[in-house]
């Protein structure tokens, strides 16, 4: 169906976030971790920001070392920890900055991962969304930038986008606030409990290698139980996935969990 139809924000103006106290950078217990992640220059810092009251800048740079800049802000009597990932295309670990992102996606287990898209360009963020989507059961879209989509006359059915993806989508326009009350308050929810999601997966792999993930699958639920994601774990294994084997060889530093039986 096609989700290019509805109206955008009728008023991006200025808007305010009630119940969110913003925590800046100080380490805290936290109740909620919640991983920020999308492609480059999609207003995910801006985002970042605005929750949590720091002053993260963006930017991708060649050479630049990856650091994961984390913050706090409360929403109903819950301490929120964000952890605002690398700005990346692709999960596929073909540069330090997507092994960064991938690798504390699938294993810090964050309680809910909020994916920033921009939504003047919604189709080239989606390679993004999928390969997230594969490896969480618990995420949200934020559709960003909509106030420049409505300025292109893009129009985006977010209700019909969030039953194909299986996920919440709030459309927002982080530099003023706009949605971000409706983002927080579905974060919850989502994290929690109360908001179920079904992630979109693609499982139409033939048979011939259904199988084999299947075999694989089995034997990482046999040795570490404790894994997150042994499907797609077993499908990034046949794929020859060097930085999964090397994480699997050495589990107690990535998983913090016990080594692999000899």
């Amino acid at each position: 169906m096609n989700i290019f139809q509805n109206s955008a924000c009728e008023s991006c103006a200025f808007a305010t976030l009630e119940g969110v106290k913003k925590l800046g950078s100080d380490k805290r217990k936290h109740d909620i971790l919640v991983a920020l992640s999308g492609n480059p220059n999609v207003g995910k810092s801006t985002v970042f920001n605005a929750l949590t009251g720091l002053r993260q800048h963006t930017g991708n740079w060649p050479g630049k070392t990856v650091e994961l800049k984390e913050g706090y802000f409360s929403y109903r009597d819950k301490i929120f920890k964000m952890v605002d990932l690398p700005g990346t295309y692709s999960l596929m670990t073909t540069s330090e900055d997507e092994e960064v992102a991938r690798n504390f996606l699938v294993f810090s287990k964050p309680d809910v991962t909020l994916i920033v898209a921009d939504a003047t360009a919604l189709e080239r963020n989606l390679n993004l969304i999928l390969q997230i989507l594969s490896i969480t059961d618990k995420a949200v879209l934020a559709l960003n930038l909509i106030d420049e989509a409505e300025k292109k006359n893009i129009r985006i059915d977010e209700r019909e986008l969030s039953r194909i993806l299986g996920i919440p989508v709030v459309k927002t326009n982080a530099r003023s606030q706009y949605g971000l009350q409706e983002l927080v308050k579905t974060l919850d929810e989502v994290a929690s409990g109360e908001i179920k999601t079904k992630p979109y997966r693609i499982k139409d792999w033939p048979e011939s290698i259904r199988q084999y993930i299947r075999v694989i699958e089995k034997e990482l639920k046999n040795l570490l139980p404790e894994l997150p994601y042994h499907s797609w774990l077993a499908l990034r294994l046949l794929s020859g996935d060097k930085t999964i084997e090397e994480a699997l060889l050495h589990p107690e530093t990535y998983f913090r969990v016990k080594k692999l039986p000899k």
